[in-house]
């Protein structure tokens, strides 16, 4: 198994998740509550994949692209019609 594998298939501890997405570990515990993180249970303890994280993060940035790019439409859109109005 070479490295990028050995990397790719990590198992994190909420502490160590929450270092490697940069927020607080109480951010980590309250998205976990609402179902929001790709997570499993050992015992009572919550772990993560850098896999299903890294994969979690690229879809929540599409989609937040996705709602950028709708809002630049909308905007143009109603400046066109202010501009139209204008006339």
């Amino acid at each position: 198994m070479d490295r990028i594998e050995t990397v790719k298939t990590r198992v994190l501890t909420v502490q160590e998740v929450s270092r490697y997405l940069r927020v607080h570990p109480s951010t980590i515990y309250r998205m976990l509550k609402k179902n929001q993180l790709p997570a499993f249970r050992v015992g009572s303890d919550w772990r993560f994949t850098v896999e299903a994280i890294d994969k979690w993060r690229a879809e929540a940035e599409q989609g937040a692209l996705g709602k950028a790019e709708e809002e630049q439409m909308a905007e143009a859109q109603t400046h066109q019609a202010d501009q139209q109005a204008a006339k």
